[in-house]
């Protein structure tokens, strides 16, 4: 390895590593208000007392257990059925000879030119005529075709042989069958791409959860949070630190868990 290519990876290896440094910025400083006793706020010192207090009293200050149970349960319906109807779609788009099958898929593709927070009017007046307002279904219902799963899914079963699914024919298996055992999971990296970026999404998802939910039965952990921070019960950053955490963390870990599948899947759908 030449002086000069040692020399130019050294720099973008430290242009990495500052850029990290950056990210995890904010989160290192939350973290260093949280263990810290209100009255150390405005401290930096080494030698300032630690403590988990912070983290209790978050815990006991707003109903974050409901919040937890109202998020997980919203992130899970919205998630499985992205992924039935995406599948199925994908499926059909790939394997059925329709007739406007180019025109369709560019349809649906428009979704992706289309901001969320354009609709939420329109989103708005169709939950309440449905009778859904302050419901997890309310908030679910929009989110529940997703074009992106559905371009991740065609892109790749166009690159699974042909082959393999005449095969199972000509043994007799039906269309789900063959979704099942020879579709599903040789696409398995994108379905864990997607649900990462997914769960990532509606977990952090603020706008349209707090228009359409009213009570604390169906609210969740980022309109939760914001009420808990609200200035008029006077902010005390200790406390928003340690419940900010405690909302990221769950995110925190599924990627440290998921990175490489996550990274290589859309490398993979990108190729493709």
């Amino acid at each position: 390895m030449t002086p000069t290519l040692s020399f130019g990876r050294l720099c973008l290896n430290s242009v990495i590593v500052l850029a990290a440094l950056l990210w995890f910025l904010p989160i290192l400083v939350a973290f260093w208000v949280a263990i810290h006793p209100a009255s150390e706020q405005g401290s930096f010192s080494l030698l300032s007392p630690l403590t988990l207090q912070n983290f209790v009293d978050a815990w006991h200050a707003a109903p974050f257990a409901r919040y937890f149970l109202n998020t997980g349960l919203l992130v899970l319906m919205i998630v499985v059925v992205q992924l039935v109807l995406a599948t199925m779609a994908a499926y059909a788009l790939v394997r059925f000879r329709l007739k406007f099958a180019g025109v369709i898929f560019a349809l649906i593709l428009l979704q992706l030119m289309i901001s969320p927070d354009v609709l939420i009017l329109n989103n708005y007046k169709t939950i309440g005529a449905l009778g859904l307002r302050d419901t997890l279904t309310g908030i679910a219902l929009p989110y529940f075709s997703s074009a992106f799963a559905i371009f991740l899914l065609r892109q790749t079963f166009k690159s699974i042989p042909l082959v393999l699914e005449e095969a199972a024919i000509v043994e007799g298996a039906s269309r789900f069958y063959i979704l099942r055992k020879i579709y599903i999971p040789l696409a398995r990296p994108i379905y864990v791409a997607f649900t990462l970026v997914s769960i990532s999404f509606h977990w952090n998802d603020f706008l349209w959860p707090l228009v359409i939910t009213d009570s604390v039965n169906v609210r969740p952990l980022t309109v939760g949070l914001q009420l808990f921070s609200a200035p008029e019960q006077g902010v005390q950053w200790a406390l928003v630190s340690a419940a900010t955490l405690m909302t990221t963390l769950p995110l925190l870990v599924l990627f440290l868990i998921f990175q490489r599948q996550f990274i290589q899947s859309f490398m993979r759908a990108g190729i493709r």
